[in-house]
Parts: C-alpha cells; structure tokens; sequence
C-alpha cells in the first residue's frame, strides 16, 4: 500500500554497522536518522497545512506535483523525492547478498548491457557523471526494457514514468565521512551491499503494479 501523510520514518531492515566496512556506521545512522527525517519532517509540516494533499500517495505527490498550488509545489515535490529516494536507496542495500550469474535479474542486466562487467562500469561512470547532488539509477520502463539514467537533486524517475529498479545515492553526505571527496570509490564499496534479491523482485514486480 502507497505511504500517505503522516509520513514515518521506517526503521533500516538491517543495522548501522551491518554494511561496514563498505558503509561505515556513522554515515548510515547520520544518513538515515538525519538527512532522511529532515525531509520527512519537513514533508509532513507542508501537508499538514493543505488539508487536500493528506490522501495523496508519496508516489501521487511526485507524479503530479504540478497539481500543486505554485507557493508549495517546489518544497513538497524536493521533499517528497527526497523520502522516496532516500527509502528506494536504503532498502535495496543488504549485507552479504551475493549476485549469482544464473540469476534471470543478472541475465535480464547481461542482455540489456552487454555483460555484468560492461554493466557496473556504464553505471558508475553514470553516477561519476552526476554535477552537484544527486542520483543514478537503473530503471525500465512498461515493456521491462533496462536503462541507466542520472537524476539531479531529488528528482525521480517517477516523473519520467519509468521504474526505479535499483539507485546510489551521490549527494556528498552519503560518502564524505568514510571516501572524503572520492566518489569513486564510495560507488566501488557500494556495488559489495547490493540486495540482488530485493532488485529481482523489483523488476518481477513491474508486471504487478502494471495491473
């Protein structure tokens, strides 16, 4: 079921620690209780004032933003992108998932790209490539065809109606204690707490939401 006002921040479905030595602890707890909460909290004091907007979905507050009256459209649709990104972001992280070359997800990436390794290369330099803050993602559209794409800020793939499969956060708070100003390697650690699973079923799910 969509989330809709008021807006909660959901607990990690794994520790601080548990992404360590990929994602050191104090990043994920600044990163998730933080950053994240700011834009939840903020999310709901602009709601909460427009009575008309608390049956909206996160998803509707983002795809239709232009709906929105003009003197809250920006702060609601920065932060409403800002809880989704953040939640797509943390929930498709796990440690010690494994991807495994018969996996149909990973052939799906083989076909649309080539090879894994073409894959994981063309995706970094994706997100490399982001200026300032922002997104790189995996996403497909309606016929389940794969694509890598950058977002900027907290913008979404919603808004291009496409389907986010898989995304890394590069705005500069979710790697600087730990790489500093080498967001190469923060996109290198990252690429070992991948949830293999959770991607699958992201990309199974595409047909369900489709219905």
């Amino acid at each position: 079921m969509s989330e809709k006002y008021e807006f909660k921040l959901k607990p990690l479905p794994y520790s601080f620690s548990d992404l360590e030595p990929y994602i050191d602890s104090l990043t994920m707890k600044l990163h998730h209780d933080r950053h994240l909460k700011t834009y939840i909290d903020n999310l709901n004091s602009v709601i909460s004032k427009h009575v008309e907007y608390k049956k909206w979905s996160l998803e509707k507050l983002i795809k239709d933003s232009n709906w929105l009256p003009q003197d809250v459209r920006s702060s609601i649709k920065n932060n409403a992108g800002g809880v989704y990104n953040h939640n797509f972001y943390f929930s498709n992280m796990a440690p010690g998932i494994k991807k495994s070359s018969d996996d149909e997800f990973i052939e799906k990436i083989n076909h649309f790209f080539g090879n894994f390794d073409d894959f994981k290369s063309k995706f970094k330099t994706k997100a490399l490539d982001v200026f300032g803050s922002g997104y790189a993602w995996l996403v497909a559209n309606k016929d389940k065809e794969l694509k890598i794409i950058q977002t900027i800020n907290q913008n979404t793939p919603l808004e291009l109606d496409l389907i986010p499969i898989l995304c890394i956060d590069v705005w500069e708070h979710a790697y600087y204690l730990k790489n500093y100003n080498k967001r190469a390697e923060y996109i290198d650690n990252w690429f070992n707490v991948i949830n293999w699973a959770k991607l699958r079923e992201n990309y199974e799910n595409i047909d369900k939401d489709e219905k």
